[in-house]
């Protein structure tokens, strides 16, 4: 059970993607262009700030706080919601976690604020679930103390946005030794590819980004020299969480449209949804969006408690993805001809549901996950 203050919150985000996202999303999607307007919005209401402490301009709530908003969110539309779970868990988080007071002081306020953006650059044309095999390399200048950054990085979220102010990059330091380093963006050398055209979540920024001698001070070392991949894979169990609320939030979204659509569409002189078939359609639909949503809230109670909870993680972006794929694929047999328009909710989200079950750990990587943590 939520408490009173995680319902008022869940609530008011629940009436703010209704009343605010869903009137003007879709033109957004068709059109490629980013919700600039719908981003300040959640700005003002300290979306970004949700996970942070209060010292720091946060709100003070947790992962599970963030997480209810991101389903709610991903109820109406993935494209807003991808833009915040990137921009708090891997734009802002990292350098929450790891950042020097300067660091902080420096990038964080505008970002828990919302008035700019982060990015994480780790994945890389060729190197994705194999995070250790990325090849961008930093060489510290002694001359200038400078890290001088080369390398190509791919699917970059919220890399290319007006509001973008900082890249965390990670790269090889020295043979077989990752870091990741702050390059602000703007920074000679650092140059944003034209937005991806991409299958779903057509509405956020997603862009590679080539990085030719690309120099930034040495104290915009992120962490301790050496220990990027172990910073990366703290963040990414957080944000296997969050993606697995945006998918539980996409799965319950397709049983929303599909009772409304099974109340109203007629065939053979009655509403479709009196048939069995569509009937156990969408119970089944609510079953799976109802065991991911469980298996996302307990992760992230894990997470509060300070235990472990990497395998927790794992399942629930496995359950969750997995989820809203399937309830995608019904959702649409059941609007038949009109699921398969892009202008309808349920077009977007089987474009929109896909990438969940790949971005932030593969299904595969995340059964790896589970087994080794079984102790197979």
């Amino acid at each position: 059970m939520l408490s009173e203050e995680q319902e008022s919150l869940r609530g008011t985000v629940e009436r703010f993607a209704r009343g605010v996202v869903a009137p003007v999303i879709g033109g957004h999607y068709a059109d490629h262009a980013f919700p600039y307007g719908i981003v300040a919005q959640m700005g003002a209401m300290g979306l970004f700030g949700l996970p942070f402490p209060e010292k720091v301009g946060g709100m003070g709530g947790d992962l599970l706080a963030l997480g209810l908003a991101l389903e709610e969110l991903a109820r109406v539309d993935s494209s807003v919601a991808i833009t915040l779970e990137a921009a708090v868990c891997l734009g802002a988080m990292p350098i929450y976690r790891f950042g020097t007071d300067e660091q902080q002081a420096t990038w964080l306020p505008q970002l828990i604020r919302g008035e700019a953006l982060a990015a994480f650059g780790l994945t890389e044309p060729g190197s994705g679930s194999d995070a250790a095999g990325l090849r961008t390399r930093a060489v510290l200048d002694d001359r200038t103390d400078e890290w001088v950054i080369n390398g190509t990085k791919a699917f970059i979220t919220n890399s290319g946005t007006d509001i973008t102010t900082v890249i965390t990059i990670a790269a090889l330091t020295a043979e077989d030794e990752i870091s990741t380093i702050l390059v602000p963006s703007g920074t000679p050398g650092l140059t944003v590819a034209p937005a991806y055209d991409k299958v779903g979540w057509c509405a956020s920024d997603t862009h590679e980004l080539s990085l030719v001698d690309v120099r930034v001070p040495a104290g915009n070392l992120l962490g301790q020299r050496g220990r990027g991949l172990a910073q990366l894979l703290e963040i990414l169990d957080e944000g296997r969480v969050a993606i697995a609320a945006m998918a539980t939030g996409l799965a319950q979204g397709c049983v929303d449209e599909s009772i409304g659509y099974a109340r109203r569409r007629e065939a053979f002189g009655v509403a479709i949804g009196t048939f069995q078939a569509i009937k156990f359609k969408i119970a089944d639909m609510e079953a799976r969006a109802h065991t991911a949503r469980l298996a996302w809230r307990d992760a992230a109670d894990r997470q509060a408690c300070g235990g472990t909870f990497t395998r927790a993680a794992a399942i629930a972006k496995l359950t969750a993805s997995e989820a809203a794929v399937a309830n995608a694929r019904e959702a649409t047999q059941i609007h038949g001809g009109y699921g398969f328009m892009n202008e309808t909710p349920v077009g977007r989200f089987w474009r929109d549901a896909k990438v969940l079950e790949i971005g932030e750990g593969t299904s595969e990587v995340q059964r790896l996950v589970i087994a080794r943590d079984l102790g197979l």
